[in-house]
C-alpha cells in the first residue's frame, strides 16, 4: 500500500516557521529556539540535496539525456 504524501513538506513547514519566528523576534541572533529551527531547516535542505545527488549518480548516463525532475524519477521506477 502506498504511503500518502503530506500536504506540506517538512522543509516548507520549517521555512514558514523560521519566517514567522524571525518576524516576531526583536533579536533573532540571540533567540535559541530560532537558531534550532534554522539548524533543522538546513539539515532538511542538505538531506534533500544529498538524495537528489544520489539519484543522479544512480541514473548514470541515462540522467544526462532526460533532464531532472519527474522524468528521472520515472526512469528509476520503470
Amino acid at each position: 500500500m502506498a504511503q500518502s504524501k503530506p500536504a506540506e513538506t517538512d522543509e516548507a513547514r520549517l521555512q514558514k516557521k523560521v519566517r514567522e519566528r524571525r518576524a516576531a523576534s526583536d533579536n533573532p541572533e540571540g533567540d535559541a529556539a530560532l537558531r534550532k529551527l534554522r539548524k533543522r531547516l538546513k539539515r532538511a535542505q542538505r538531506k534533500r540535496r544529498k538524495l537528489a545527488i544520489r539519484l543522479r549518480h544512480a541514473l548514470g548516463k541515462r540522467a544526462a539525456g532526460e533532464g531532472k525532475g519527474e522524468k528521472a524519477g520515472a526512469a528509476v521506477q520503470a
